[in-house]
């Protein structure tokens, strides 16, 4: 677990083109040198902060701690190196329709999340 903490708050802070400040800014920390602390691998952060960092960057805590590779913490499933390759035109057909049914699922779902959001 050392260092992936650090390495991964370092990406995250980069690919939204942050400065440290302002993220020390964002989570309302004093001093920057607490979080760059955190960056360079010297401290870790507490339980608390470290929810607030996985809020702020959109991943879990999982993820930050190098528990999970995936930064939404979803499994990542990978078939033959990474693709499906259907053995027939029936197969190829069978797949396209289940992923359409599990898209309008997940579409349903991401609605009534919204909708309870609002309520």
């Amino acid at each position: 677990m050392e260092g992936v903490t650090g390495k991964r708050l370092e990406k995250l802070r980069e690919r939204e083109g942050w400065t440290k400040s302002l993220v020390a800014k964002k989570l309302n920390i004093k001093t920057v040198s607490t979080y760059a602390n955190w960056e360079y691998g010297i401290r870790q952060p507490d339980n608390e902060m470290l929810v607030k960092l996985a809020d702020l960057y959109d991943v879990t805590t999982d993820y930050l701690l190098g528990r999970v590779d995936n930064p939404k913490g979803m499994l990542n499933i990978s078939y033959d190196g990474g693709g499906l390759n259907p053995e027939d035109e029936d197969e190829e057909e069978y797949l396209k329709q289940q992923l359409e049914q599990y898209r309008k699922m997940k579409k349903r779902m991401q609605d009534r999340l919204k909708k309870d959001e609002r309520s």
